[in-house]
């Protein structure tokens, strides 16, 4: 496994860089953002440790503009921070970041992070089978199945739209989609209008997926920034 590390202060880049060598992963590293932008185009990794506060292009910026490039893999993002309040969390979510550590942290949580973001299926090809303990969504066969302790399991009608819209959420527990990346994730370039169309494309996967569409138990709405899948 590829692991690119950006990180601007040399003790703490060096500290990751040893961490997970140790650990057997192979490590490259970017003190900035415009150079991480560079190694990612020229090595697309498997994940990137991104601090947050970079010179220049911030991390923040990184994360979004990586996923944005539609050339290369989809790697995995665990953003660091020095800050702990909840709304930097957020918003390093919101942006597209897998999972957030914060400062300081010891070196046996940040291989077990790691460790845990790539044991996930949740990416590539590879990844065609999706379970919560409320649905199972088979990729291939394109069946999304709701379960309960009262009601059974239930196979439901999504149409095409729906169904790769619960699989992008479903896909990322927890991560803030906002409006725009979940145009680029359905759509792509092909969509023209109004991004408030995605509210209606909500609205109706909630439906189909919620036990009380009133009171979302699954499709959480984030004020101000966009939507979550939860299933504890």
């Amino acid at each position: 496994m590829q692991i690119l590390i950006v990180e601007d202060n040399p003790e703490i880049a060096q500290l990751l860089h040893d961490t997970l060598t140790r650990e057997g992963f192979s490590c490259d590293r970017a003190p900035d953002g415009l150079q991480a932008m560079q190694r990612v185009t020229e090595r697309p990794p498997d994940l990137i440790i991104l601090d947050l506060m970079l010179p220049g292009l911030d991390g923040l910026e990184v994360c979004t503009r990586v996923r944005q490039m539609a050339n290369i893999k989809d790697p995995y993002i665990l953003m660091l921070t020095a800050r702990s309040e909840e709304i930097d969390r957020v918003i390093g979510l919101s942006t597209g970041a897998d999972d957030y550590l914060v400062k300081p942290f010891s070196p046996r949580e940040l291989v077990a992070r790691v460790r845990a973001l790539l044991r996930r299926s949740l990416r590539g090809e590879k990844n065609r089978l999706h379970q919560t303990p409320h649905f199972t969504l088979d990729l291939d066969q394109h069946i999304a199945t709701r379960h309960s302790a009262d009601q059974g399991d239930e196979v439901l009608e999504l149409t095409a739209l729906e169904f790769n819209l619960l699989a992008v959420l479903i896909s990322y527990p927890g991560r803030v989609w906002t409006r725009p990346q979940l145009i680029e994730k359905l759509w792509g370039n092909d969509f023209f209008g109004d991004e408030r169309v995605v509210d209606t494309h909500v609205g109706r996967l909630r439906k189909k997926v919620e036990f009380d569409p009133s009171q979302p138990q699954f499709i959480k709405t984030v004020i101000g920034l966009g939507y979550k899948f939860e299933d504890d």
